[in-house]
């Protein structure tokens, strides 16, 4: 069903995750259900620009 959205310019709505903090100290929010990942400043509390993720460990 997620394919097909995205096939008919639905796109992902983006449910985020809670901030994480990555081995470097900053802080990322990232989405389950496609993956689209952004920084967040905890400071301002918000997202700010996107990132590319290769590899994301849950856990």
């Amino acid at each position: 069903m997620n394919f097909l959205k995205q096939l008919f310019g639905r796109g992902c709505q983006h449910r985020f995750s809670w901030p994480r903090i990555d081995s470097g100290g900053h802080y990322y929010q990232i989405c389950p259900d496609c993956g689209t990942a952004y920084e967040y400043d905890w400071t301002l509390m918000r997202r700010t620009e996107r990132l590319l993720v290769t590899a994301v460990r849950h856990g």
